[in-house]
């Protein structure tokens, strides 16, 4: 049985970590490449690199973080942040990354994701769904770091995106993203029993309680977040041994 993962992730804006609130009011905390090495001192299963910008001027910034940290850290790397073609693909993997996130990419050409996914293998290629409420209650897929609305309704984009290939989900609440208090459970859930593929839950935690929800609730095979981490005294060794405690199945 494959144990549930622990997943930090730094959202990196010119080169720097960055955190916000429901993808606004972004602050600095950090460089990367020192942040990754306190994690993977950690023991952190799998960090993930997310360039919030998504631009082509910040590529190079990003690979030169990818490279400096791949050298110096032993946990997996998820990387995402202007993914849109194969060639893009190969790059961040070449510089040292596990995984690569898509995103926006893969709204604007959900068939990418089928090519990256026959090219590189599902198991390298991971999907990020942003999503947030509408007024119509109705949960929608944002793209372009949650500033883009699309009119796609999040279950029926996720169960399009297992079809297409993709080999894991990262599902982020942007309604819940910063906030600390808690994962968005009845979405997590109701994807997580539908689909066959890992489901890894974003946005919203703020106590280790809220981690063990997100597998024992939301049946996610890995919990991902950022503001415990960054701001309060709760770490990933922590969360571990709180995680064990609780009889979860976790690495130690």
């Amino acid at each position: 049985m494959l144990k549930n993962r622990i997943i930090p992730i730094l959202l990196l804006k010119h080169g720097r970590c960055v955190k916000g609130k429901q993808f606004c009011d972004f602050r600095d905390v950090g460089a990367p490449v020192t942040a990754a090495k306190v994690y993977d001192a950690q023991r952190v299963d799998e960090l993930a690199f997310l360039d919030i910008l998504a631009s082509q001027e910040e590529r190079d910034v990003l690979l030169d973080i990818i490279t400096k940290t791949a050298e110096e850290c032993f946990m997996p790397l998820s990387v995402g942040g202007g993914i849109r073609s194969l060639d893009d693909i190969k790059m961040v993997l070449a510089a040292g990354a596990d995984k690569v996130v898509i995103n926006t990419a893969a709204v604007e050409n959900p068939d990418f994701v089928a090519k990256a996914s026959q090219h590189f293998g599902k198991a390298n290629i991971v999907v990020s769904v942003d999503y947030k409420m509408n007024d119509k209650g109705k949960r929608e897929v944002f793209t372009h770091s949650g500033t883009t609305k699309t009119d796609i309704d999040a279950f029926e984009w996720v169960i399009r995106l297992e079809e297409l290939g993709a080999g894991e989900l990262i599902l982020t609440s942007i309604d819940h993203e910063g906030t600390m208090a808690g994962y968005d459970l009845e979405f997590i859930t109701d994807v997580s029993t539908r689909l066959k593929i890992p489901v890894i839950a974003h946005g919203g935690v703020g106590t280790l309680a809220h981690f063990k929800e997100g597998i024992s609730v939301g049946h996610a095979s890995g919990v991902a977040a950022a503001s415990i981490f960054h701001f309060t005294d709760q770490n990933p060794i922590k969360t571990r041994l709180y995680l064990k405690d609780a009889g979860l199945n976790v690495r130690i």
